[in-house]
């Protein structure tokens, strides 16, 4: 056998009743922990958890899982990332904030990046004009809360580091 012919066989998806790979995810029925039932687990590759489990219907057995098909397939795939992008959009959200301030130097962008460092996180206060003009950066404490009045505070006091 040659090199590529084994590899073949190592990219060999499975499509079974309870198990269905493809598109860089695994659905995999399991037995319910909660009740008599089933769940089905969406496990995205190389990902250690889940990205979403939930109910799977019961066969016409009413004992067995309905078998995993195509086309129940591609709906779990389109429902898990769509889980995904929603929670990678809402820690976007918690990490990136930004607000616009009037002030004397005219309509200001203030932004706070937070960078969740295990060891040493902190988060970065920018200040940027309507032209796109970065006019003052400081870092500060991860837990700084960003709104209309700390971000005039900090303009006033000529961009200083706040405390």
């Amino acid at each position: 056998m040659n090199d590529f012919s084994e590899q073949q066989e190592d990219d060999v998806l499975i499509q079974e009743d309870r198990v269905w790979q493809g598109n860089g995810w695994t659905a995999r029925v399991i037995k319910n922990e909660d009740d008599d039932g089933w769940a089905v687990a969406m496990i995205k590759d190389g990902e250690p958890e889940p990205a979403l489990v939930g109910p799977w219907t019961m066969g016409r057995d009413k004992k067995n899982p309905k078998p995993l098909d195509i086309n129940a397939f591609h709906t779990l795939v389109k429902t898990a990332s769509e889980v995904i992008r929603r929670h990678e959009q809402q820690l976007h959200a918690q990490l990136h904030k930004s607000l616009r301030v009037e002030s004397e130097q005219g309509s200001l962008t203030v932004k706070l990046d937070i960078v969740p460092d295990e060891d040493d996180p902190y988060a970065l206060l920018s200040a940027v004009d309507a032209y796109g003009e970065q006019l003052a950066q400081v870092r500060v404490a991860p837990n700084f809360k960003l709104s209309a009045t700390s971000a005039a505070a900090w303009i006033e006091n000529d961009f200083r580091r706040p405390h």
